[in-house]
């Protein structure tokens, strides 16, 4: 019961992801960067959901079962990292598609992660 608050919160930042995805895929603003997500998304928008919110609850199952292990506390803290810095992507996705940003900025911040990221590793 130690991560229940950081589970709760992936769970959350999972399916506010499926739904933003949703709603740009759906809009033509974006596509779907995970080939077996866009697949799913071709066979319709439930099974779309579906499978996210059960990988979700599979995920949160496991770190809430075995929280007490330190790989399932970092594992919790990647996995949230992850999940915000895609938030920021949903954000830069929003703010273009409504005219706000201009493709260019968004070329350059992706030019800067991908320096920053092949830095990092």
């Amino acid at each position: 019961m130690q991560l229940l608050r950081g589970t709760t919160l992936l769970f959350a930042l999972n399916l506010l992801d499926a739904l933003l995805t949703l709603v740009w895929v759906r809009n033509g603003v974006a596509g779907e960067g995970n080939r077996l997500m866009a697949q799913l998304l071709e066979l319709g928008d439930l099974s779309f959901l579906a499978a996210k919110v059960a990988i979700g609850a599979i995920a949160v199952i496991v770190l809430i079962r075995w929280g007490y292990l330190r790989m399932a506390q970092y594992g919790l803290a990647l996995a949230l990292s992850v999940y915000i810095a895609l938030m920021g992507v949903h954000v830069l996705t929003g703010l273009s598609a409504f005219g706000l940003i201009s493709s260019t900025a968004i070329e350059d911040f992706a030019f800067w992660s991908q320096m920053v990221f092949a830095t990092v590793v």
